[in-house]
């Protein structure tokens, strides 16, 4: 099984930008997280980031016949990005979307996700957790 990991903008800057919503780890700390987790049940991924839509766009597309899941934090973009959203339903990749924050009790705009809309389930605001629910989840979902 193999996964790939996207994370979109400003998550290359956790550990700096606002700690008191995303807290003191480091981009490097959650990449850590989930190559664990993903060891752990014998899952191969990859971990990308990108400030870039048109990058990520590239990404999930060349995840086709290449992965078996994809996990996605698409951070700013999950609101604005009906491309991505069309990439992740063009490669039919089962696909969870994860929030560090609960990004609904947030602003009001953070409440619509548009990458959501392609995912098979959406994990918000258990921090890096949300990706170690992610890797379990796909696990169990592509087992089946």
């Amino acid at each position: 099984m193999k996964h790939l990991i996207i994370n979109g903008p400003n998550l290359n800057m956790l550990g700096i930008r606002e700690p008191e919503i995303y807290g003191n780890k480091t981009y490097w700390d959650l990449v850590w997280c989930v190559e664990v987790a993903c060891k752990a049940r014998n899952i191969e991924c990859e971990c990308f980031q990108s400030n870039h839509e048109g990058d990520i766009v590239e990404k999930i597309q060349r995840a086709y016949n290449n992965f078996d899941g994809i996990i996605i934090n698409p951070a700013a973009y999950t609101h604005t990005s009906v491309a991505i959203l069309d990439a992740l339903k063009a490669v039919a990749i089962p696909t969870v979307e994860v929030h560090l924050s609960d990004v609904d009790a947030r602003d009001e705009f953070r409440k619509l996700s548009y990458a959501g809309m392609a995912c098979v389930k959406t994990i918000k605001g258990k921090g890096f957790d949300g990706y170690t629910e992610a890797v379990e989840f796909l696990y169990n979902y592509l087992s089946k």
